[in-house]
């Protein structure tokens, strides 16, 4: 037997069964739409896997390990750049992720989220996964259920209420159109099966005997094929692997944007995710060291980007090294879009003393004027939103 197949045996494969579908009448669709929906539907059955022998390929076990050093590395170079770029890797890592659900955003709209002034739905969403991402990083030293579902309330506590606190209890699936599972590109296991297999799923997150980088892509995997919740399900589970990096000791500083590598090959993302369903857990374990490599290196240039705006401002800014103007220096590399209310609050200062600082970049150059009344001016940084703009447009331009 080929050493590919004796490592695709090794791993169960999901199976399927058959349930009853009922419509809803208020269902609205085609004739040909409703004949299609009528009958019995396939649902996925996953194994349980918190027992299963992890047997990878060593070209899968070193690609792991290459990843883990390089992002322990990484992790270790960024914490020494400047304390709030762990905050842009942490929003990057979010903006990734969300992108990977086609929720796109620019920077400004981020940051402008951030403070309470964007109108745009999806600088909202990606601040709300921003939310997930602290949640996990939080919880990283407790990954179990409880943790997981405080991980999806933080993603949607404001943008779907209803469906937070609780696995679904509905049945959900992936493609084929809204009105029912029959043409479905993929339909996870039924609502009647998700709580034991979450118990399952915590089990094997828990494991010591699986390298962490290999651990973490698995258990992303098994997570997004149970699919536990009705909506956020892909931003939940990449929040989650960023919690198993954590919580193993790969990163310690900052949360390297996985996501964006991912976002340099997206069908391969996803082909990884149903090689693994099909019993070959060396798929996802490439994937995301794969994706791991891609965010390094488009990180690296980012740092290098930051460092030298900041390189730029220190060269320009004339003042005392208690001033809050070098404060707010710092401050706009993780918040590059301010008001005088929002830098007043971050630097603990009156807001005349803000709106002084805030002069004083201006007339440097740094920060730039950009809308608001008299009363809610705004200002930006450019050089730092051209970076994380720079930075997303190379993980699009890897993507095409």
């Amino acid at each position: 037997m080929a050493k590919d197949e004796r490592v695709q045996v090794s791993w169960p494969t999901i199976g399927f069964e058959s349930r009853p579908w009922t419509s809803g009448g208020d269902v609205v669709a085609s004739r040909r739409a409703l004949r299609a929906a009528r009958g019995d539907y396939r649902a996925a059955v996953p194994p349980m896997i918190a027992r299963v022998p992890v047997i990878l390929s060593p070209d899968a076990l070193a690609a792991a390990d290459d990843a883990s050093r390089e992002l322990t590395r990484f992790d270790g170079e960024a914490g020494l750049v400047t304390a709030p770029f762990a905050s842009i890797l942490l929003r990057t890592e979010s903006a990734s992720s969300s992108e990977v659900e086609n929720l796109t955003s620019s920077a400004k709209q981020v940051a402008l989220a951030e403070i309470g002034e964007s109108r745009s739905g999806n600088a909202r969403l990606v601040l709300a996964n921003v939310r997930a991402m602290k949640a996990a990083l939080i919880l990283s030293d407790r990954i179990d259920e409880s943790a997981i579902i405080e991980m999806h309330e933080a993603l949607l506590s404001d943008s779907a209420p209803h469906i937070i606190g609780r696995w679904r209890d509905e049945q959900v699936w992936i493609g084929g159109g809204s009105v029912s599972p029959h043409s479905a590109t993929f339909v996870p296991p039924h609502h009647d099966r998700v709580q034991e297999l979450m118990t399952d799923l915590v089990g094997f997150a828990e494991r010591a005997d699986v390298p962490v980088l290999a651990l973490a892509a698995i258990t992303h995997a098994q997570f997004e094929t149970i699919h536990p919740f009705p909506d956020g399900n892909g931003r939940t589970g990449r929040a989650l692997l960023q919690a198993m990096l954590r919580s193993g000791g790969v990163t310690r500083n900052a949360t390297v944007p996985v996501s964006a590598g991912l976002l340099h090959d997206l069908d391969g993302y996803f082909r990884s995710l149903d090689a693994y369903r099909a019993g070959n857990p060396d798929a996802i374990v490439m994937a995301v060291a794969e994706a791991a490599f891609a965010a390094i290196n488009n990180g690296r240039r980012l740092v290098a980007d930051i460092r030298s705006a900041s390189e730029r401002w220190n060269g320009v800014v004339v003042a005392r090294s208690d001033s809050s103007v070098h404060k707010l220096k710092e401050y706009l590399i993780g918040q590059p879009v301010v008001n005088v209310k929002t830098v007043a609050a971050a630097l603990a200062v009156s807001e005349i003393a803000a709106a002084g600082s805030i002069t004083r970049l201006e007339e440097t150059g740094i920060l730039t004027r950009t809308s608001g009344d008299a009363r809610n001016r705004l200002w930006q940084a450019t050089e730092i939103l051209d970076a994380l703009d720079a930075f997303a447009a190379r993980a699009r331009r890897a993507r095409a």
